[in-house]
């Protein structure tokens, strides 16, 4: 199933295996695996909890 991650990028979530929420220099991402190969990330979020709740979001996307 594609999902929509942004205006350019749609990412085919039967493939990911995991996700993490991820401290970076300009900020906090949430970043989709396959495997050990990092394939998309998110934009920035200020708060961890932001990313979190966006991640909540795009997973009750799936479940519909």
């Amino acid at each position: 199933m594609f999902v929509k991650l942004n205006e350019r990028v749609h990412l085919n979530f039967n493939r990911i295996t995991r996700t993490k929420i991820d401290h970076v220099e300009d900020g906090i991402r949430v970043r989709f695996y396959e495997g050990q190969v990092q394939v998309a990330k998110s934009q920035r979020f200020e708060k961890v909890k932001d990313a979190e709740k966006w991640l909540e979001k795009l997973f009750k996307q799936l479940t519909k």
